[in-house]
């Protein structure tokens, strides 16, 4: 039984690692790997806005895999239906002045798992009898009306039923998780199978770079899907870089949150560039030669950065996983990064290459752990070791 168990790990583990075999040509891109970490198995967030818990979970999974703990495989579904408890309450109590919708941020995850736990995916999947990927339009529209009228009730006084009936809803789309489980022969709750995993939450630092706040400070990120209210540390544009690659050369991942608005953002073509000439500037040649070749990249200034999120050009619309870094033939550096939309382009394997000059201008958010920041940078924000 032993031997069969660790044949199994062992072929997972290794299915992981090929599943990162990424091309090293893309049309007459030729691309050099500089920094490649473990990852786990790409998944699809299919008909749901939950790209924050997927890449998130994904990050610690990694994490996971980076501290010798070996492959997990942890459950969005759990973190996702928590949030939406969560979420309930915070727009009551504010009382519908707030965001009720699918999206979130990577601090939610750390948050709710803090006070609902963890579990693996075999014990919870959250997905309906007959369905093997989350599909939340319904239940996302079916929660806001409950909460919705729940608000605007005549007296304006809520009875204590209204959160067991919100969550009876909640559970008919995605039923309820066990309250205990067993893993490995051991039982456990969701937290106790959380506490087991030798995560640290409080080693997780978010970070962004904008010019609206002072540097070196923490302020609340002002985008709708910041629900909870959640703090960034800001800094210098070029040192928010330095940040992300630090934490890819000394072997960490990192949890990052983009716009991917862009027509130079293409999941189809695994590459997402910062062209030089505007897109609107360009011909249809111009514009078809992006994917064929390497051209000459645009480094934003950090009034460019903060322009496009004032005019709203720069909007939080995805979360994914950046786990390495390769460079082309003119040595331009791409970071590697996981996505969560299942497979688009079939040799990316679900992984797209990212250029530095897109990851510079486009970036909302990076959280990393906090030993991958430079400790010139964590001491001026005051994040102890």
């Amino acid at each position: 039984m032993k031997k069969t168990c660790s044949a199994i790990f062992l072929f997972l583990f290794i299915s992981a690692l090929m599943a990162q075999e990424l091309p090293t040509e893309i049309n007459a891109y030729k691309f050099k790997v500089l920094k490649k970490m473990d990852a786990t198995d790409v998944k699809n967030q299919y008909k749901s806005s939950t790209c924050w818990v997927f890449s998130t979970n994904s990050f610690f999974e990694s994490e996971l895999l980076r501290m010798g703990k070996g492959q997990h495989d942890l459950s969005e579904m759990f973190v996702v239906r928590a949030g939406y408890l969560d979420r309930a309450d915070n727009y009551l109590r504010r009382q519908g002045a707030a965001a009720f919708s699918q999206g979130a941020e990577n601090h939610d995850v750390i948050n709710l798992i803090r006070k609902y736990g963890m579990t693996p995916q075999s014990v919870y999947s959250g997905f309906p009898a007959g369905q093997d990927k989350p599909v939340h339009g319904e239940m996302e529209a079916v929660l806001k009306a409950i909460v919705d009228a729940l608000h605007k009730l005549p007296d304006g006084k809520l009875s204590p039923q209204w959160r067991k009936a919100y969550a009876g809803a909640l559970d008919g789309y995605m039923g309820a998780p066990p309250e205990t489980f067993t893993v490995a022969g051991k039982q456990h709750t969701p937290l106790s199978y959380f506490n087991s995993l030798g995560l640290n939450l409080d080693d997780y630092v978010a970070l962004t770079s904008y010019t609206h706040h002072p540097y070196y400070k923490p302020f609340v990120l002002e985008v709708s899907d910041n629900w909870s209210n959640g703090m960034f540390y800001n800094v210098p544009l070029d040192e928010f870089c330095q940040i992300a690659e630090n934490a890819v050369n000394k072997g960490y991942t990192v949890a990052w949150a983009t716009d991917v608005s862009e027509k130079t953002f293409s999941a189809k073509e695994g590459l997402a560039l910062m062209p030089a000439k505007a897109w609107d500037d360009m011909s249809q040649a111009e514009r078809d030669s992006l994917w064929k070749a390497p051209a000459k990249e645009k480094i934003v200034s950090a009034e460019e950065r903060q322009a496009a999120f004032d005019e709203l050009t720069t909007t939080d619309d995805h979360g994914m996983h950046i786990v390495g870094m390769v460079s082309d033939q003119a040595g331009t550096k791409y970071y590697t990064v996981k996505n969560s939309w299942g497979t688009v382009k079939k040799e990316m394997n679900g992984y797209l290459y990212v250029s530095q000059p897109y990851f510079r201008f486009k970036t909302m958010s990076i959280m990393v752990h906090k030993d991958a920041i430079p400790a010139a940078i964590r001491q001026k924000i005051e994040v102890k070791r």
